[in-house]
């Protein structure tokens, strides 16, 4: 789609991932309802380099679940991209993981930060096996009031599913509120599952652990990837 805000899909893809699957059914919902002129297209890791170059032509970047990275450090980069340019960015499972590593890197100062299922002997591990696995389980998520995820669903919480082990390691959680993330969305035991920026810091950089996409292989809009698109094309108009 010639002229289109561009969205980079960062991420390994596989047609037997239901995810992958979901994305694309997603932003079209989106587009629809937006009534948007958007495009995306898929940006292995192996093909991210330097995101600043990799990147440059895209108004705004998912990065998507099925972790681990053929390209960790690409996938890592990307994010840091979308973060210090102000470009929108959501991430789902991996993307939310990998989200909250690259911000303690380089955000809350803890420098070694790493993921448990590619570095289980890492210094400073953010993301850890979860209390229960939450591959193929759907839970009810709580959104904190005046959030960005609150105000894309627009009510207090959502019914939304999972394909993961992992998640935020609470012992870094004060550490990384304290650089200025903050988490959003809980399930029903008051473990994370949302984390955002403040708007007056970034226009729109969201994580989730769950998987909202999949709404849309129900042929339902998944409210985040609505929103998402909104803020690219809001950011692309202001430029």
């Amino acid at each position: 789609m010639a002229g289109s805000a561009r969205i980079a899909l960062v991420g390994d893809y596989s047609p037997d991932v239901i995810a992958h699957r979901a994305i694309p059914l997603a932003l079209g919902l989106a587009r629809t309802a937006t009534k948007s002129d958007v495009a995306w297209h898929w940006v292995h890791t192996r093909e991210i380099g330097d995101a600043a170059r990799d990147l440059a032509d895209f108004a705004g970047i998912w990065v998507v679940p099925a972790s681990p990275y053929e390209n960790t450090a690409g996938a890592i980069d990307a994010i840091r991209f979308a973060r210090e340019t102000g470009r929108p960015f959501l991430g789902t499972c991996g993307g939310f993981q990998h989200a909250l590593i690259e911000f303690a890197r380089d955000v809350a100062g803890l420098a070694t930060a790493d993921h448990a299922e590619t570095n289980p002997g890492g210094d400073t591990l953010v993301i850890t096996p979860l209390s229960c696995s939450m591959v193929g389980k759907t839970g009810l998520i709580h959104f904190t009031p005046g959030s960005l995820v609150h105000a894309a669903y627009g009510r207090a919480e959502a019914l939304e599913g999972y394909h993961c082990n992992y998640g935020l390691n609470p012992a870094h959680r004060r550490a990384l509120e304290r650089a200025g993330l903050r988490f959003t969305g809980f399930d029903g035991h008051e473990e994370i599952r949302a984390a955002e920026l403040p708007a007056a810091v970034h226009p729109f950089f969201v994580g989730t652990l769950f998987q909202p996409e999949r709404a849309a292989l129900r042929g339902e809009l998944p409210p985040l990837a609505s929103a998402f698109v909104r803020a690219m094309v809001s950011s692309s108009n202001a430029k």
